[in-house]
């Protein structure tokens, strides 16, 4: 199993980053929350999941162990496979996925699109003794992480991550000022309430949403 690949990044794709690895380019399917913590031409270290099947071999990547050990976790339910996984890693935080599974909270759980009422049933019925009550373990390098940072910083850096993902310049702008605009004064998840810091993944996550509803 290639449970972590490190090298340079030489493309950003909308689902996958290219790292080189040894001379060899190794295409890694991943989220945008981990492919926003990539820069083209710099150094890149992803935790990863192969999956085997007859006719291919899909490497998994994650910028830290707890959304790795989610994605396997996911795929032990009858009926996920691995692209349900990472959608659901895509669309929910993983302490937000691991609560919802733990407590049974469907609503939640069935904003993953491909997952239903039963599947989110399922999925909480069948996994939710498996979780550990520990938080895991945050991501090891810089970049766009889950992490508190100046908001200004955090502006330039969704923008870039947005830009690198295929929007305009002037579009992935507006979104990000938007979201920044509507959180900047509660503190929940972009600036706290003196504007100090910012949650870069939940800012990311949010401009992105708010991109795919203007489409």
């Amino acid at each position: 199993m290639i449970s972590s690949v490190r090298g340079t990044v030489l493309s950003i794709g909308l689902d996958h980053a290219v790292i080189e690895v040894g001379g060899v380019g190794m295409a890694v399917q991943a989220t945008p929350a981990t492919l926003a913590t990539l820069r083209v031409n710099e150094q890149a270290q992803l935790h990863t999941s192969l999956v085997v099947r007859e006719d291919s071999l899909t490497l998994y990547g994650f910028a830290d162990l707890a959304s790795r050990e989610l994605f396997t976790m996911l795929q032990t339910v009858s009926g996920i496979g691995p692209r349900l996984a990472l959608a659901a890693l895509a669309v929910l935080e993983p302490e937000t996925l691991r609560s919802a599974l733990s407590e049974g909270n469907v609503a939640l759980l069935t904003k993953v699109p491909g997952i239903g009422k039963k599947g989110a049933e399922r999925l909480s019925l069948e996994l939710r003794d498996k979780l550990t009550a520990t938080p895991g373990e945050q991501p090891e390098q810089g970049g766009l992480a889950a992490q508190s940072a100046p908001a200004g910083r955090v502006r330039d850096e969704v923008v870039e991550a947005l830009v690198s993902l295929g929007f305009g310049a002037k579009q992935a702008e507006q979104a990000v000022d938007g979201v920044l605009g509507a959180d900047g004064g509660d503190g929940a998840g972009t600036t706290g309430g003196d504007g100090a810091a910012a949650d870069t993944s939940s800012v990311l996550r949010a401009a992105l949403s708010t991109l795919g509803r203007k489409r």
